[in-house]
């Protein structure tokens, strides 16, 4: 694949990180152990997120549920961005030319972009708006398109590595 890739992508690989992540014997794998914690933390994160944006939870005030789930959420995107960036490292020449690669990314991408316009639009219905109530349409759809989302990033990165 070194010759299809671009040329940045073929020098990250052979650069002294990629090597070093590739040769030896613990990177690999604790990137990867970590990629996976990080995604349970991100799934749980956003699972109760979302759940108590459509209505779940209702007799807890929405802030109460939100907020905290979505410090996880962040401090748990940021380790995968981490260790992804490891992984990817390792094998950027393949990697990036993977369609599920590059269909997960795009993802990641629109994921991120629903999340800081949710973070936005819902900042003042969470503040008021009290326990048993429901949150306004627009911000139980963003949840919908949100838990949409990051399942489909989760299955892309099961997927990478069958195609």
């Amino acid at each position: 694949m070194l010759h299809d890739a671009p040329q940045f992508l073929v020098a990250l690989e052979q650069s002294g990180l990629g090597a070093a992540i590739r040769q030896s014997w613990w990177a690999y794998p604790a990137a990867n152990v970590g990629h996976i914690l990080g995604l349970m933390l991100l799934a749980g994160a956003v699972a109760v997120m979302d759940a108590r944006m459509l209505g779940a939870f209702a007799a807890s005030p929405p802030a109460s549920v939100v907020l905290p789930a979505r410090r996880v959420a962040i401090v748990s995107l940021l380790l995968m961005a981490a260790t992804g960036f490891m992984l990817f490292t390792a094998e950027a020449s393949h990697v990036a030319l993977n369609r599920v690669f590059q269909v997960k990314a795009t993802l990641i991408a629109l994921g991120v972009v629903n999340a800081l316009l949710v973070a936005r639009a819902t900042g003042e219905a969470l503040a008021t708006t009290p326990a048993f109530t429901p949150l306004p349409g627009r911000v139980r759809t963003a949840a919908a398109v949100s838990l949409a989302i990051w399942l489909s990033v989760a299955a892309c990165g099961r997927l990478i590595a069958y195609f």
